[in-house]
């Protein structure tokens, strides 16, 4: 029974027409659906680079920081007295 309802659906010009225009929508709908994923993970990547070149900069800022301050002790006396620290 199913066999033949197959076979005459598959004989009928409109169950091709019906199947190849099936086909094109979920083509299209696996094409959007793609689209969207690519677009989250590029999104994504975006924010990772932009918390990247933050902290790069904080750290960057730490480095020069650490590099003006005073050696030692006279020196931050020094510094203190001058009232350049």
């Amino acid at each position: 029974m199913w066999g033949t309802l197959v076979a005459e659906l598959i004989a009928r010009r409109w169950a091709w027409r019906v199947a190849a225009l099936a086909l094109v929508a979920l083509t299209i709908t696996l094409f959007i659906v793609n689209l969207r994923r690519t677009a989250e993970r590029v999104g994504r990547a975006a924010e990772r680079l932009d918390m990247l070149e933050q902290t790069d900069a904080i750290h960057r800022q730490m480095l020069e920081a650490a590099a003006r301050r005073p050696r030692d002790r006279v020196e931050l006396a020094e510094r203190l007295r001058n009232g350049r620290f």
